[in-house]
């Protein structure tokens, strides 16, 4: 009969001793949240770095690394999956045995199809402010930064952007709807790449609005807004960008943008590796390791 180890809350299975050993990096980013439906951006996933001093999201540093083990312990991997575009939704989150980053939040919304008027979601980051309807969304402390805010000016509306990795949701300007807020660059996959941009803020126009410019989509997968009854872009997969938001032309609203997946990347020391176990889509077992959907287990040895 052999004996299987249990590791803060982890399952564990039969096999091989187990034996300690430290990840040389990880990167975990939730699901983007939705842009609004005639409102503000969504915001982008929670971002958590642990990789060569690299920054977590918001004013967070670089995370302590994970020490995990060889011989059969199973750790739960999750890649948070992006807010639907039906309404205002937040992503979900995603997950790396201990470490978890909280979906974004979703986008505020003016009076939608199906949506009451409210501010925009707290998450990862912020989803931003619809035209001064309830309040920017909160980001989470070391994750990301708070949603733009938008304002009521007479038959122009203009929304605020969602929050991205690096910078908070841009604001209004007159009548133009904010910009999603920058996301973050990392090389733990071997090359430089920006992920977690803030969703644009939606402009209504057209009947009796005269809406400014929709806000663009922060730089790390952001979807841009759009004016009037046009369509917003989503986030980018497996970036965890927020969704760009929609506007209105006095009779119909356009299509806000779902928020993009996130991802989960882990770079293993030399000599271990991964065993990936079902419902989870990965590339690689030894070194750099990626997971792009899904959630499952995974044992090292």
């Amino acid at each position: 009969m052999s004996f299987g180890f249990t590791t803060l809350g982890f399952g564990s299975g039969g096999g091989a001793a187990a034996a300690p050993f430290d990840l040389l990096g990880f990167l975990v980013i939730a699901g983007g949240g939705s842009g609004g439906p005639y409102g503000g951006g969504g915001g982008a996933g929670g971002y958590r770095s642990s990789f060569n001093s690299e920054s977590s999201g918001g004013t967070g540093g670089a995370e302590t690394t994970l020490t995990l083990e060889t011989g059969g312990t199973e750790y739960t991997v999750t890649v948070g999956a992006g807010g639907s575009a039906s309404g205002k939704n937040p992503g979900a989150n995603s997950v790396l045995a201990t470490v978890t980053s909280i979906g974004g939040g979703g986008g505020g919304t003016g009076f939608g199809p199906s949506e009451a008027s409210d501010g925009g979601g707290d998450g990862g980051s912020g989803g931003g402010q619809c035209y001064g309807q309830g309040s920017a969304g909160e980001g989470t402390a070391n994750q990301g930064n708070d949603g733009g805010t938008g304002s009521y000016s007479f038959w122009n509306f203009p929304s605020g952007g969602g929050g991205g990795a690096s910078a908070v949701g841009g604001n209004n300007s007159g009548s133009t709807s904010g910009s999603g807020g920058a996301g973050r660059a990392s090389t733990i996959s071997g090359t430089s790449v920006t992920r977690a941009g803030g969703g644009g803020g939606g402009t209504p126009n057209g009947g009796p609005y005269s809406g400014g410019p929709a806000g663009t989509g922060g730089s790390g997968g952001g979807g841009n807004g759009a004016k009037g009854a046009g369509t917003a872009t989503s986030g980018t997969v497996n970036t965890g960008g927020g969704g760009g938001a929609t506007g209105y032309n006095g009779s119909s609203y356009g299509t806000n943008g779902a928020g993009g997946s996130g991802l989960v990347i882990m770079k293993l020391p030399d000599g271990i590796t991964a065993t990936v176990g079902a419902g989870l889509t990965s590339t690689g077992t030894t070194g750099v390791v990626t997971f792009t959907a899904g959630t499952g287990v995974v044992t090292f040895s």
